[in-house]
């Protein structure tokens, strides 16, 4: 391991005690539609993809998947996928879209004891025999997508905004504008400077802050050392790009932050009601694994096609390089020819991968001599991003 300062090694313990026993993410923050086109998926694709919340492992099921297999160390968010298998099983439509769709349910632990435990492992049972009532709605969190982490940082981010500067008719106003023009004029006229108060930004800069969201100091130091204005700014830019440059009107992603809930014309692929019926067809082709990448790639049989590491290689790499070159052996040895990988990164540029020290049959390479880069669509697709928090956007390719 590297050897880490005083002032990382408080910032890990913070991260740490957030991520231990907490739910982080209630809904995935990375935008499929560009990895629908980024992976091509067909029925022959074997995929591995990072849980979080598991709406993107349905969401390549639908893509034409034959196999998904989502993997975590954190069984909170397997728990999660755990209980949206179930409901997708054995819940009529209606139950399912008003239980992940709108976020609450006064029926949720009826349904629940009725009918979802049954089909949950033990450690998924265990924890939502707890945490059930996150689907309730009462108390000051009254949607799902208000609890965990994230949903508590984005719950005292709407009431500083609702309350404190009295921004819900102007919010109501932007979800309202059917074009990129309408956003914008609502923007500046009525959000911009009643928003960005020096408060904020000192808030969304703190290492507790940004563990809530599920953001490692490694990832804070790579955004404060490569961008101009450092992490406040950053998030800025990147809300102002969501609402003054992109579409809103289908941006699911901010959207049930700003609401609470999702609507039936604008959500994720798997809550849509035309899915549905696939969706539960599909369900055998998912698999759950509360491990590390690299033990799952270990234990598997070859011929994995497609990778989905989200962002986690940007921890890896400041604080577990080995076992970031253990993973990469184990994605090598497990992959089929030409696999593709996908990756983000809060950095604007990746600059700790192509050095990477490997080993790939039987010799040490540098692994960027093995991966095969497909940069102009790679950008071409991060500009469409509709979270647009990463800093950059990798498809990679590896040996034929």
């Amino acid at each position: 391991m590297n050897k880490l300062s005083t002032r990382q090694k408080i910032n890990s313990s913070i991260f740490e005690a957030v991520h231990k026993r907490n739910l982080i993410y209630n809904t995935c923050w990375e935008d499929p539609r560009l990895d629908r086109v980024a992976l091509n998926l067909s029925a022959s694709d074997r995929v591995v993809v990072i849980t979080s919340a598991g709406c993107n492992a349905l969401d390549y099921l639908l893509a034409g998947a034959g196999e998904v297999n989502a993997v975590d160390v954190n069984p909170i968010q397997n728990s999660l996928l755990e209980l949206k298998r179930a409901a997708i099983l054995s819940l009529d439509y209606a139950s399912f879209f008003e239980m992940f769709g709108t976020g609450r349910t006064p029926q949720a632990r009826q349904m629940y004891g009725d009918v979802l435990r049954q089909h949950l492992s033990s450690a998924a049972r265990t924890y939502w025999d707890r945490h059930i009532g996150f689907f309730l709605g009462r108390g000051w969190r009254k949607s799902f997508y208000y609890r965990g982490t994230s949903g508590l940082l984005a719950r005292l981010v709407m009431i500083n905004a609702n309350v404190l500067h009295r921004l819900r008719e102007p919010i109501q106003e932007m979800l309202a504008a059917r074009t990129v023009e309408e956003q914008r004029d609502v923007y500046e006229r009525r959000v911009k400077h009643r928003f960005w108060t020096p408060w904020l930004k000192w808030f969304i800069s703190q290492s507790f802050t940004l563990s809530l969201l599920g953001v490692p100091w490694p990832q804070r130091d790579q955004i404060t050392t490569q961008y101009k204005g450092g992490v406040a700014q950053f998030i800025r830019d990147s809300v102002e790009a969501v609402l003054c440059e992109l579409p809103f009107h289908d941006n699911y992603f901010w959207r049930v932050y700003l609401q609470g809930h999702y609507t039936s014309d604008c959500c994720p692929e798997y809550l849509r009601k035309e899915n549905f019926e696939t969706l539960r067809s599909l369900m055998p082709r998912l698999h759950i694994h509360t491990t590390t990448i690299t033990d799952y790639a270990r234990s598997t049989a070859p011929g994995l096609t497609r990778f989905v590491l989200l962002d986690h290689m940007d921890w890896m790499s400041s604080v577990m390089p080995a076992a970031l070159q253990d993973e990469w052996k184990a994605i090598l040895a497990s992959a089929a020819p030409s696999a593709r990988v996908l990756f983000r990164s809060a950095g604007l540029k990746v600059n700790f991968l192509d050095h990477l020290k490997v080993e790939y049959k039987d010799k040490q390479v540098e692994l960027g001599s093995l991966l095969r880069y497909n940069t102009k669509l790679a950008e071409e697709l991060h500009a469409k991003d509709r979270v647009h928090t990463y800093g950059s956007f990798y498809i990679a390719d590896l040996p034929g």
